[in-house]
């Protein structure tokens, strides 16, 4: 699989609460919306880095959401959803999701937001980016 940087959204972020990606693909302005799902395969996937710890029962929802502003704050429209996952299972090294985007129309802005349930995070980094392969690629923890 091939990892392109102008496809990244997350880089071993780190997520203590509900926030948006810190890279957002900018889609370009014309036309106003358009249809990913409808051009290639592409995949949302999302590596954790870092193992997720919270004092109670945290968890996550990770959601690929596009917006007319940057900061997906306007009206951001919902693409997909892992729904909520148990910090138990956000372990460094897992890959929390991979899933195809799905056809519908996208506005400018392409992020993914970081649901934090019965939080906050006391810590929990993540990887997100799109690739047009599925593969059984893995990730692998750091090394330091």
């Amino acid at each position: 699989m091939i990892k392109d940087k102008a496809l990244e959204f997350s880089d071993s972020q780190d997520v203590t609460a509900t926030a948006v990606s810190t890279g957002i693909v900018d889609l370009g302005a014309t036309p106003a919306t358009r249809n990913l799902g409808a051009v290639d395969d592409l995949y949302l996937t999302i590596v954790c880095t870092e193992t997720a710890a919270a004092a109670g029962a945290a968890t996550v929802t990770f959601s690929l959401e596009s917006d007319s502003t940057a900061d997906l704050a306007t009206s951001a429209t919902v693409h997909t959803s892992t729904g909520a996952i148990g910090k138990a299972a956000l372990t460094a090294g897992a890959k929390v999701a991979q899933i195809k985007i799905p056809n519908g129309d996208y506005e400018r802005y392409l992020g993914v937001r970081y649901t934090v349930d019965t939080g906050p995070l006391t810590a929990g980094k993540f990887d997100a980016f799109l690739t047009s392969s599925q593969d059984s690629w893995k990730a692998y923890p750091g090394v330091s």
